[in-house]
């Protein structure tokens, strides 16, 4: 909690701090993993729902799924990018994956944008945070880098202060199962296209919630936010 509050009184101190940094994965979620079946794991994603939770649905053991990487900031969305082997065949990710999609897709798209005035956070996952990976990305960001062992420190289960854990990932998967895609590559699509969807204003929304969510956190000495609604 002490931890939270100091990154928040942080924040608060920097000037047009969130409009200038580029979130990416925080809290229990690497990356996010979105299942054939439909499945959505509760504990990162809450979507309150009318049907009775009393009743037991069998699911396989082992459905399949796919790993989505993206990175959100004020001025857009970067992705998304599909962790795939060689072959094509979906994967999970881990650091040697990560720091590939680092060099070969995520840095080359910041070429778009004046780098030298943006921040990179990422969450403590192992795989975002082996000392090769904090080494590359500090070759790009230097000391703009927000995440375990890096020159900010980021403060762990903060899922209240990253979009994509109490955005982005809530609301794409909320829509990409609306037509019950029986196929990787149908859903592979649907997460392209709602993502693509995402609108301007839709972000200048959530980056404004995202403020709000600070003053509240100052203002409770560092308690986690409890369950709110974000209006679109």
């Amino acid at each position: 909690m002490l931890k939270h509050l100091r990154f928040v009184i942080f924040e608060l101190q920097e000037t047009e701090f969130p409009v200038r940094v580029i979130y990416t994965t925080n809290g229990r979620i690497d990356e996010a993993h979105f299942w054939l079946n439909g499945y959505v794991n509760k504990q990162n994603c809450r979507i309150w729902s009318e049907a009775n939770p009393q009743v037991y649905v069998e699911t396989p053991l082992h459905p399949e799924k796919l790993t989505v990487w993206c990175a959100l900031w004020a001025g857009g969305i970067i992705g998304s990018y599909f962790f795939k082997n060689y072959e094509g065949h979906n994967v999970t990710v881990n650091g040697d994956r990560y720091r590939p999609m680092i060099t070969n897709f995520f840095i080359p798209e910041l070429n778009n944008h004046d780098v030298q005035e943006l921040c990179f956070q990422q969450d403590g996952a192992t795989c975002h945070t082996a000392r090769a990976t904090i080494d590359l990305l500090k070759d790009t960001f230097v000391d703009r880098l927000i995440s375990r062992f890096g020159p900010v420190n980021w403060p762990p289960r903060s899922c209240d202060l990253t979009p994509l854990d109490y955005f982005l990932w809530g609301y794409v998967k909320s829509l990409v199962y609306a037509d019950k895609s029986q196929m990787l590559d149908h859903l592979e699509d649907n997460i392209r296209r709602v993502i693509a969807d995402i609108r301007p204003q839709m972000l200048e929304n959530v980056i404004e919630n995202w403020t709000s969510r600070l003053d509240y956190i100052r203002s409770s000495r560092g308690s986690p936010m409890p369950e709110i609604i974000f209006k679109m």
